[in-house]
C-alpha cells in the first residue's frame, strides 16, 4: 500500500474476527499524524476487537492493514515487538504492576523494549512523568495513587518509546467527569505533539467538550458520524 509519509493508520477492507466470529466488515479508515479520532458505539460493537487488530493481538485474516510503517498482513511474530515500539497502548483498567513503584513499571517497559543505557533510561523516565504532570510521584506505589494517577502513570508508560500512535481503549471509563477531563486534555495535548490518537469510547460529554473526528461502530460496520 503506497502512504502519504504521516499516514499511521491505513486501513482497507479488513474483516474483523474473535475467534471464528465476524465482528466487524470491510472497514476503511485511515489516520494520519498528529490527529484525534473517536472510535464510539455501544458494548460489543467491535471497538476493542478494532484495536487489538490494529496493535496486532488480533491476526489480520482479511483486507489490508498497515500501521505505523508496518504491514500487518502475514506479519511475523519477532516482528510484533518492534510494531508495538511504535504505538502506546493505554487500557481502561491501567494494568500497572501493583508489586513496583511508578519508576519500576515504566523502567521494566524501557527494558522490555531494549533500552541498554542506565542515564538515557533514566531520563526519559522523568521526562514522561513530568509530562502527565507525575514528576514528584516516582517512587510511590500505584495503589497510593487515586485513579486518575493511574491513569497518567498509564499514559506516561505509552510514551516512553515516543510512539507515532495511541490506542487507547475506554481511558476514562473507570473515572470521574472531573478527572476524566484531565485525561482528555492530556491526550489532546499528546496529539497536538504529532502523536496520533484513536480513543475508543461511550463518554458523549467528553467528546462535546473535545470535539473531533468520530468513528461509530454499529451493525458491524464503521462509518464516519458527525456529531
Amino acid at each position: 500500500m503506497e502512504n502519504a509519509p504521516d499516514t499511521v493508520i491505513d486501513v482497507r477492507q479488513l474483516d474483523v474476527y474473535q475467534k471464528d466470529y465476524l465482528i466487524l466488515s470491510q472497514v476503511n479508515l485511515s489516520m494520519r499524524r498528529g490527529e484525534f479520532v473517536y472510535l464510539i458505539g455501544k458494548t460489543g460493537t467491535g471497538k476493542s476487537s478494532l484495536l487489538r487488530t490494529l496493535y496486532a493481538d488480533l491476526p489480520v485474516q482479511a483486507g489490508e492493514v498497515e500501521v505505523c510503517g508496518y504491514g500487518l498482513n502475514g506479519l511475523r511474530d519477532k516482528e510484533i515487538p518492534y510494531l508495538r515500539r511504535r504505538i502506546g497502548i493505554v487500557f481502561q483498567d491501567f494494568q500497572l504492576l501493583m508489586d513496583r513503584n511508578i519508576h519500576d513499571n515504566l523502567m521494566f517497559v524501557l527494558k522490555a523494549t531494549a533500552w541498554k543505557d542506565k542515564d538515557a533510561m533514566e531520563q526519559r523516565i522523568e521526562e514522561v512523568l513530568d509530562k502527565v504532570g507525575l514528576k514528584t510521584q516516582a517512587y510511590k506505589m500505584p495503589y497510593r495513587l487515586s485513579g486518575g494517577e493511574q491513569q497518567r502513570v498509564a499514559i506516561a508508560r505509552a510514551l516512553l518509546n515516543e510512539p507515532e500512535l495511541i490506542l487507547a481503549d475506554e481511558p476514562t471509563g473507570n473515572l470521574d467527569p472531573g478527572t476524566s477531563e484531565e485525561i482528555m486534555r492530556l491526550l489532546v495535548e499528546i496529539s497536538k505533539g504529532g502523536c496520533a490518537v484513536l480513543l475508543a469510547t461511550h463518554d458523549f460529554l467528553m467528546i462535546s467538550k473535545f470535539p473531533s473526528r468520530i468513528l461509530m461502530c454499529a451493525d458491524g460496520r464503521i462509518k464516519e458520524e458527525a456529531f
